[in-house]
């Protein structure tokens, strides 16, 4: 991340993604809410960083297990805007999207660089005790991945600051706010101390900071969609653990949608965490069939395992079906697998004795998953020649994956209806597929459709909408992934 002056972004194409906020902190200023109005500061300099949430084409879950994924940024996002203070302490303020309301949250510089919130899981304990201070977490996790290491101390004698942020990423809906929050927030951070990061450290840091400060075990595609992704481009990440391997234009023509579900979490059915963990279990019991030494651990694992490098994803569809699907149970107990492997690979989930898990469909997800997502790419290089029955295999993959999510136990009754209804649709109203998206257990589905689909796409959200009572917000419309700018001020 190279930062440009606030002058430069607004003279650039970006300039039409961060004008808007800069309107709103006019308005803010001038606002009747003190408490808001005076934040930030007279006219010292702000460094403002914006990331956009992202839209799960295809890959999802399969992320923590190395495969291929496709991810597109979205236009709404979170912007944070960073103002130096010379008093030694980090004040926070959230403005939340609907509501205005301002959450607000502090914390002593000095605590988290040489007291007990520099040990992250004080940090943990300490940021998540109520459930209304939360979303700080992810906040000062990136805090802390920023400037808690080797000489990061120095660069934080000037002083504290004050952070808004604003957003406009609707939180639940499966689209990753957490992700925008952590992006931008690093960005801005980064950019007041002085740190040089890449966009890719960013994410890495990002996905440490959820992992280990917010407690939420996701895996790497979220950050990096929002701080490496590039608007109307499909980010094409290969997860082992994180390489770029291109931004794919979307063909002229077509577009990708999402319709959230309203469901911000389904109470039937499995959770991500407990899928996540089972994965990991099907990878142990699998390396012991295949002959790797007893104790794996998450240190070496990718040097021992010199086939598959610890991914599932490596392995393929055919050799799982005739070497390895006899030794995976359908369900496994936590007690009864730790009694024979131990543990696992994964260092942010933990197998529960008392817990029940789905090992043979978790296992064979991000395998078959890959396999998708690689076909799924080479088809996307495609469509734009050959139209629309190229879109119809394309659809077909996105409804695989959706079946697989739901084998998991991560469906939904509401994405279920979703998908049924753009299947209804069908391509003679220039909808081709839509699939389940994140998470999972709920969310927001994503459409792969014509340009013109878009008040098709509309109307099944009002369907769905009348039918269910729940609201279902629309993405239609990509944006760039991270933009930070420095030397800005409130005129």
């Amino acid at each position: 991340m190279t930062p440009r002056t606030l002058a430069e972004v607004l003279a650039s194409p970006d300039g039409a993604f961060v004008a808007p906020v800069l309107e709103r902190l006019r308005a803010l200023r001038d606002g009747s809410d003190a408490a808001v109005r005076d934040f930030l500061r007279g006219d010292e300099p702000l460094f403002v960083a914006r990331a956009p949430g992202r839209l799960d084409v295809m890959g999802g879950i399969a992320d923590y297990s190395g495969s291929l994924v496709l991810q597109l940024p979205l236009e709404v996002a979170t912007t944070a805007i960073v103002q130096p203070s010379t008093e030694r302490t980090i004040e926070l303020m959230s403005l939340r999207p609907r509501s205005g309301r301002a959450a607000h949250y502090s914390v002593a510089l000095d605590a988290l660089l040489e007291g007990a919130l520099r040990d992250p899981e004080k940090l943990r304990a300490r940021v998540t005790a109520r459930r209304d201070d939360k979303w700080a977490a992810y906040v000062l996790g990136v805090v802390h991945a920023c400037l808690v290491r080797p000489g990061a101390e120095a660069r934080a004698s000037a002083g504290g600051f004050r952070m808004l942020i604003l957003s406009d990423v609707p939180e639940g809906k499966g689209v990753s706010s957490s992700a925008a929050l952590e992006v931008a927030s690093l960005a801005a951070v980064a950019a007041r101390y002085g740190v040089e990061m890449r966009d890719e450290a960013i994410a890495i840091a990002s996905q440490w900071a959820e992992n280990h400060v917010a407690g939420a075990p996701c895996g790497i595609m979220d950050q990096m969609t929002s701080a490496c992704g590039h608007r109307d481009r499909l980010l094409r990440l290969l997860c082992q653990p994180d390489i770029v391997e291109g931004h794919v234009a979307i063909p002229e023509g077509w577009r990708f949608y999402g319709i959230d579900s309203g469901i911000r979490h389904a109470v039937t059915g499995s959770d991500y965490g407990t899928v996540r963990t089972a994965a990991f279990m099907g990878y142990r019991i699998i390396a012991e069939a295949a002959g790797l030494p007893a104790t794996i651990d998450a240190s070496n694992v990718r040097e021992v395992d010199t086939r598959w490098h610890g991914y599932l994803a490596n392995i393929t569809p055919i050799e799982l079906e005739s070497r390895f699907a006899a030794h995976l149970p359908e369900w496994m107990t936590g007690e009864e697998f730790l009694a024979r492997f131990g543990g696992i690979t994964d260092v942010v989930t933990r197998v529960q004795p008392s817990s029940r898990y789905p090992v043979r469909q978790a296992t064979a997800h991000p395998v078959y998953e890959h396999a998708r997502v690689t076909r799924f790419a080479t088809l996307l290089d495609e469509l734009g020649a050959n139209g629309a029955p190229v879109a119809r295999e394309m659809g077909a993959l996105m409804g695989e994956s959706h079946a697989s999510y739901s084998a998991c136990g991560l469906g939904s009754d509401g994405t279920d209806r979703l998908v049924e209804l753009v299947t209804r649709a069908g391509p003679t109203h220039g909808l081709f597929g839509a699939k389940i998206t994140g998470g999972g257990s709920g969310g927001t589905v994503a459409i792969l459709g014509r340009d013109s689909a878009e008040s098709e796409i509309r109307a099944i959200a009002r369907e769905y909408e009348a039918e269910t009572g729940r609201e279902a917000f629309v993405f239609a419309r990509s944006g760039p992934g991270l933009i930070a700018a420095t030397d800005g001020r409130i005129d």
